[in-house]
């Protein structure tokens, strides 16, 4: 859904372990890592997005992870006009998103394949909180910078309940 600016909406993805790490995920056959994320579909809620682009993207379901919080507000960027991708009259110009900190309880992250496309990403690894905002491509840098320091709080809180228990 690309709204009236030329911005498409969409949710992004954080998915933390109890040791604290972030999931960051490779896209596939490339050599570009990212957090999970994905278009909202018309009629679709932002939450609704999540959980469904959580299962296309990592094979984890609503029942295997916590939603800690979520992002107040839309964040956005542009895309650069290299990669825009022109689709008759609506031109996505960016992403403007609505970012979820979740914490995995329990499975494994399974890539797959709906059978019509290839998956999305095809490696993940655990990383430090920080490390995603120097290593994600650079026109998205501020926009992961804004989630994780809105989602920060959040995240603390379930680590320091975490050493308690």
């Amino acid at each position: 859904m690309i709204d009236s600016e030329g911005y498409r909406q969409n949710v992004g993805i954080i998915v933390c372990n109890h040791a604290g790490k972030l999931l960051w995920c490779r896209r596939y056959a490339q050599d570009a890592w990212q957090f999970p994320q994905g278009g909202i579909e018309p009629n679709e809620s932002p939450n609704e997005a999540l959980y469904r682009e959580l299962y296309e993207e990592t094979g984890l379901n609503a029942s295997q992870v916590a939603q800690l919080g979520q992002t107040r507000d839309w964040l956005s960027y542009r895309i650069p006009d290299e990669y825009c991708r022109r689709r008759g009259k609506n031109v996505c110009i960016g992403q403007k998103q609505i970012w979820y900190l979740l914490k995995l309880l329990n499975g494994e992250i399974r890539f797959h394949s709906d059978g019509q496309r290839s998956p999305e990403f095809d490696q993940s690894r655990w990383v430090d909180y920080w490390f995603p905002v120097d290593n994600v491509v650079e026109f998205k840098r501020d926009v992961y910078r804004q989630a994780l320091t809105e989602l920060r709080p959040l995240w603390q809180q379930s680590m320091a309940k975490d050493a308690k228990e």
